[in-house]
C-alpha cells in the first residue's frame, strides 16, 4: 500500500514518509502509528517483484474501466551523470533505462509495464506486451517504432486491429 500510494503521490520517498505523517486516517486505516522512514520505503519499492506490479496494474485498470482499445509507447532516460562510486553503492549497474507503457485510451489506466536496461527494439517489447494482453484488446495503437511484421500478424491472428 506505501508503494503504490507513493507512485501515486508522485512525490520523493522523503515528502511521502511526511505526507503519511500528516494523514492520520491513512495511519489509522493501515493499523500503523506512524510512517516507515523514507529509506525503508526506498528499499520496499526495490523488492516489489514485477508480476506482483503487473497484477496490480491489472486490477486498478479493470476498476477504471478497460475499453479494448490501448496505445503503447517508450520513454527512456540515461544514468551517464551519476557517478562510478554512487552506482556501486546503490546497486545500479545500468547506464539506461527503457520503459514501455500500455495504456486504455478511453480511461488512460495503464495496463502494462515494461523495462528494460537492454538496447531492445519497440517492436520485439511491443510483441511480449501484446502477447500479455491480447484476451483484452480489440485495438492496439502503436507508432513507427512499432511496424513490425511479425508484431502486426500476430495481433490479426489474435482478432486485434493492429493501428501502427
Amino acid at each position: 500500500a506505501f508503494i503504490l500510494l507513493h507512485a501515486e503521490l508522485d512525490k520523493d520517498f522523503r515528502e511521502t514518509e511526511a505526507w503519511f505523517n500528516d494523514s492520520r486516517a491513512i495511519r489509522e486505516e493501515l493499523n500503523i502509528d506512524k510512517s516507515p522512514d523514507h529509506t525503508t520505503l526506498c528499499r520496499w519499492e526495490q523488492q516489489v517483484d514485477m508480476r506482483e506490479l503487473r497484477s496490480l496494474l491489472r486490477r486498478s485498470a479493470e476498476q477504471a474501466g478497460w475499453s479494448g482499445t490501448a496505445a503503447i509507447d517508450a520513454s527512456g532516460f540515461q544514468r551517464d551523470q551519476t557517478s562510478y562510486h554512487y552506482r556501486n553503492r546503490a546497486g545500479f549497474s545500468f547506464h539506461k533505462l527503457k520503459t514501455t507503457v500500455l495504456v486504455d485510451t478511453e480511461s488512460l489506466a495503464i495496463k502494462d509495464v515494461h523495462f528494460t536496461t537492454k538496447r531492445k527494439w519497440d517492436g520485439h517489447i511491443g510483441l511480449q506486451v501484446y502477447r500479455r494482453n491480447a484476451e483484452d484488446l480489440q485495438e492496439f495503437l502503436a507508432d513507427a517504432n512499432y511496424s513490425w511484421s511479425d508484431l502486426r500478424e500476430e495481433c490479426r491472428a489474435g482478432a486485434t486491429r493492429p493501428l501502427i
